[in-house]
């Protein structure tokens, strides 16, 4: 049945609720059903299209797509739009002569009336910090915040109108924000969005300033992180979602243009924050030290020079380019013939943890050398969580919370080395620009990569559970954290990619063969291995059986898309599916099998009689299970 339908003049919202037979309800399970409440939006699309801008794969935009048939080539042909607003000189000639000019309708975001008080300036400030980018194209006060017209002021002003965007605060326990918006499918023309920041992201950004940046920042040692601090990393939050909404994807590889040690000075970090755009998932500095003389906010990301790039490549208007095709050439030009403080970069989300410089979380230009940094910093973190998590009259849940957040950035920072383990550089070019697209990552430093694990994610850490915090929230283990790690690097992807690298580069690449014993010398050195060694040896075991016996191969091009673009197969080998049975992995996991083998039989007969004797028969006849399956 229909709930409400609400009617403004360029669009209609609907609300209804619709009842289904549910085999397995989430609740209730003996009614047999479930019931939900749907919307839908009807939205009239503008009368005179917006002038579309070509796609290209070196810039980082949300497209649309469109199948061409009346394009005079020998194919079906699609033609690739970047999605934008509308942005048109409100005096044209002075425009032309480059000078700043206002745009005829600038972009305007209401901020909504449930926003609590006291962080409505950071909203504000997140929404118009894109003015100084969009001086770059040109356009003076391009983009604005307001507060929406009373009932007096405007009776018929509603945020469900799609003549207003609005910046949503959302009371949720939903820790995240999101920027969505919605788009002329014909020409990538942004008619509206709605940005929601839902209450209690507030929670992640505490934690996550406490956990990664606490032991050089004073400001963050607390459950209750002061109102500057926590209202600059909110700003910097909605400036990230207005990003996506002016037409921006995630680009994770912006980080990694910054030297790790440029991440310890305090001149350049006040300068540049963390990474070179705010769309990188480059949260906090966990890099700085004690005594580096960082700032709070200097700890935070905030807008970059790639920014200032991207908004004018997307939004400057070219007057004497009388068709879309006729701006092709300039743009083409601005990525190649680059003159900015760094060269911008872009990276399509699904290649991030491919390429190792394109990663979530990570900071750097060397994830060996920022991962060292983080967890020297975890280690002086971690005896602190008791006393800066201590609330009186309060249990202890705030500590095993920040605690367990702890560990997760601990698997977090050994994830962003293991992405050098089969990593392959990717650099998007055109056919004129010179040098290769992709380039395997040196063996030198995958073998550097894999003793950095050797020595802190194979060993236990038991810095990462110590006795003051163990003793108050119960046992925890990081076993299964570890474990991840062995996962994560017999994963035949990964296997396939450091094939691949030896194949591309035979001089300095890292044999597959020569990879797989490493990594066995490194998990299985040593006859009495700890709980934790045991757990990851086991695991090992079941990643080596999967690749004996593997699952049937994933169809070609399953997989989404990334937001804001048509779902499709990604235009990079690095993702296609692997046919493990057909491939050398088999071959490899059995010989592997046997030495490990050899090496069981030998310590079963050495090892003192208990647990240790035990797993070592154990192995042997897990091994001999998977080379020898019966029935």
């Amino acid at each position: 049945y229909v709930n409400e339908i609400h009617s403004y003049p360029l669009n209609v919202e609907i609300r209804h609720t619709q009842t289904f037979d549910a085999g397995k309800p989430p609740t209730d399970a003996s009614g047999g059903s479930i019931t939900l409440e749907m919307r839908q939006s009807l939205v009239a699309l503008p009368k005179d299209p917006m002038r579309p801008r070509y796609a290209d794969p070196r810039a980082g935009f949300f497209t649309v797509e469109r199948v061409n048939y009346g394009l005079d080539v020998q194919k079906a042909a699609t033609e690739t739009f970047i999605t934008r607003w509308r942005l048109e000189p409100s005096d044209p000639a002075a425009y032309a002569r480059g000078e700043l000019v206002e745009p005829v309708q600038p972009i305007v975001y209401y901020i909504d009336p449930a926003t609590p008080t006291r962080w409505r300036p950071y909203v504000k400030q997140g929404v118009e910090d894109w003015q100084k980018a969009f001086e770059k194209a040109g356009f003076r006060n391009a983009i604005v915040a307001r507060e929406p017209p009373s009932r007096d002021e405007d009776p018929d002003w509603d945020a469900e109108d799609i003549r207003h965007s609005v910046v949503r605060w959302a009371a949720s326990t939903t820790r995240n924000a999101v920027g969505p918006s919605t788009v002329d499918p014909r020409t990538g023309e942004i008619i509206e969005s709605d940005i929601t920041w839902y209450h209690n992201h507030m929670r992640s950004y505490r934690n996550r300033l406490m956990v990664e940046t606490g032991a050089a920042n004073p400001a963050a040692r607390s459950l209750d992180i002061p109102e500057q601090l926590m209202g600059e990393t909110m700003r910097q939050v909605i400036t990230h979602e207005v990003g996506h909404a002016l037409g921006l994807p995630h680009n994770m590889i912006a980080s990694s243009s910054f030297p790790v040690d440029s991440l310890r000075s305090a001149t350049f970090t006040r300068r540049y924050g963390v990474s070179a755009t705010i769309m990188d998932y480059a949260r906090q500095n966990y890099v700085a030290q004690p005594g580096d003389g960082l700032q709070p906010v200097d700890f935070i990301r905030h807008l970059g020079p790639f920014d200032d790039f991207i908004i004018e490549w997307g939004y400057r208007r070219y007057p004497d380019a009388a068709t879309p095709e006729a701006e092709r050439p300039r743009l083409n030009r601005m990525l190649v013939e680059q003159s900015g403080p760094m060269a911008y970069r872009y990276l399509p989300q699904y290649l991030s943890g491919i390429d190792p410089r394109s990663q979530t979380e990570d900071i750097g230009d060397d994830p060996v050398a920022a991962s060292t940094y983080a967890i020297a910093n975890l280690k002086r973190v971690l005896p602190e969580l008791p006393s800066w998590t201590a609330t009186v009259g309060e249990d202890f849940s705030d500590l095993s919370e920040l605690h367990g957040e702890a560990v997760s950035m601990w698997s977090r920072y050994m994830g962003h080395v293991v992405s050098l383990i089969g990593g392959v550089y990717v650099d998007p070019k055109s056919t004129e620009q010179s040098g290769v697209v992709y380039r395997a990552v040196p063996g030198s430093e995958q073998k550097r990569a894999l003793s950095f694990l050797a020595a802190n994610a194979f060993s236990t850490p038991e810095w990462l559970v110590p006795t003051a915090i163990t003793s108050r929230i119960g046992p925890v283990s990081t076993a299964s954290a570890q474990a991840g790690i062995v996962t994560q690097l017999l994963d035949p992807r990964r296997l396939d990619r450091v094939a691949l690298s030896a194949r591309m580069d035979p001089t300095t690449g890292y044999e597959l063969a020569e990879f797989l014993s490493d990594l066995r010398r490194a998990v299985w050195s040593g006859a009495a291995p700890d709980d934790n060694r045991r757990l990851i040896q086991r695991v090992y075991l079941d990643r080596l059986e999967s690749l004996v016996v593997p699952p049937p191969p994933a169809a070609a091009g399953a997989g989404g898309g990334g937001g804001g673009a048509p779902a499709r197969t990604p235009p990079s080998p690095l993702v296609a599916p692997i046919n493990v049975q057909r491939s050398d992995l088999p071959a490899l996991a059995r010989s592997e099998l046997r030495a490990i083998h050899v090496l069981a039989r030998g310590n079963a007969t050495s090892a003192p009689a208990g647990v240790q004797r035990a797993h070592w028969h154990d192995i042997v006849a897990r091994v001999d299970r998977i080379l020898e399956p019966r029935g």
